[in-house]
């Protein structure tokens, strides 16, 4: 669909261009284990399959990627690879792929003597050379600590806002044009925010949408579908992608989710007001991806949402992530939140730990977290 905003700076992925104009195009993520070539490759062409626009790897090592290489030979996917801490990955990968995405908060985690503009233009001009276009992701969970650091604990909009608009302006200053920027949160209210703040300041930029750790259909269908027609009917939004918790198989619904809100946009099927039922119980959860160190996670996401039913009443919200990447950080807004390691599952009190707890013996003990909260409430009259 044409987008009324239509951004002035057109961006070419690979075989395909966003902005100024051009139909929104889909995302999705491969949930393998990047160095495991057969199984990657598999996914990639099972979501080109289903209409995926652009496909995103994660490159956390420097055999993630080299593996790039034989999985670049062996797909025609317009390939977006994710930069972790290590941004001299960039150098292996570049040739490779067709977008560089990268976390501004995630620049600080290597090389930390170094000022993020330092480490920005080494980016830039490996994207130079190897014809790739960049996104500057912000995330809700791992914002710049130089930015956080400057407003209220309760305003995490505003750090994300400043972050995207000053990488954006070094970008500029460093005459790199091809790139687009993502500003993500579990809250769809959120979402809608500092997106369409984004948008005022920067209408010449793409911009690719998402709600980050959605959850499980339909839920997470719904949470994205709320911050996507609030946006898109304002003509903000290039790429999407719709991040949902499911088993490496299901992985292409993503594309049939995100292709179905769009066309419900399209024809007028959207909602008159935003209702988010804040006042029930929110599961939020990642996307199962190739960070994921123990695919009982997936399982376990379910059986939380499961388990918790009898408190669908109460407002409380219980995060669970997936890997040491993002979850430490982006549980600490849930009034309970687990993230999940190879072996044991971190359990949270809002930036407090509680403790790490074996797959077989975190559902009692998160039961027992949530009583107790739900109690604590109850006597408090609240």
């Amino acid at each position: 669909m044409d987008l009324p905003r239509n951004p002035t700076r057109a961006v070419n992925i690979g075989s395909i261009t966003i902005g100024h104009g051009n139909p929104i195009a889909v995302q999705s993520m491969c949930a393998t284990h990047t160095q495991d070539i057969d199984a990657t490759v598999a996914q990639a062409n099972a979501l080109v399959a289903a209409g995926a626009d652009v496909v995103r790897i994660a490159a956390d090592s420097k055999p993630d990627a080299a593996a790039l290489a034989e999985i670049r030979k062996q797909t025609t996917a317009n390939l977006s690879v994710d930069l972790q801490e290590n941004y001299r990955l960039a150098e292996i990968i570049g040739p490779h792929v067709d977008k560089i995405r990268y976390n501004p908060g995630h620049l600080y985690h290597h090389e930390r003597e170094k000022p993020w503009q330092e480490k920005v233009k080494y980016i830039v001009g490996i994207a130079g050379e190897t014809d790739c276009a960049i996104r500057i992701g912000v995330n809700c969970g791992s914002v710049d600590p130089a930015m956080a650091d400057k407003y209220d604990d309760d305003d995490s909009i505003s750090p994300m806002l400043e972050s995207a608009l000053d990488h954006c302006e070094f970008l500029d200053s460093l005459g790199f044009e091809r790139y687009c920027v993502s500003l993500k949160d579990s809250d769809p209210q959120k979402v809608i925010e500092v997106n369409r703040r984004f948008a005022v300041e920067r209408p010449d930029v793409p911009m690719h949408l998402g709600v980050t750790e959605a959850g499980m259909p339909p839920d997470g269908i719904i949470k994205t579908r709320i911050a996507f027609e609030q946006l898109i009917s304002q003509g903000i939004g290039d790429t999407v992608r719709v991040s949902l918790t499911l088993p490496n198989s299901r992985k292409p619904e993503e594309i049939d989710a995100g292709r179905g809100i769009l066309a419900d946009i399209a024809a007028g099927r959207v909602r008159s007001f935003v209702d988010f039922q804040l006042d029930t119980l929110n599961i939020i959860s990642c996307p199962s991806c190739s960070r994921v160190e123990n695919e009982a996670f997936i399982e376990l996401a379910q059986d939380v949402k499961e388990m918790t039913a009898y408190a669908k009443d109460h407002a409380i919200t219980i995060a669970v992530m997936g890997c040491r990447v993002n979850g430490p950080g982006e549980t600490d807004d849930a009034d309970l939140g687990l993230w999940c390691g190879p072996t044991v599952v971190n359990l949270k009190k809002g930036p407090q730990s509680i403790g790490a707890f074996g797959y077989d013996e975190i559902l009692p003990r998160l039961k027992a977290e949530l009583d107790a909260l739900i109690a604590g409430r109850e006597a408090a009259g609240v």
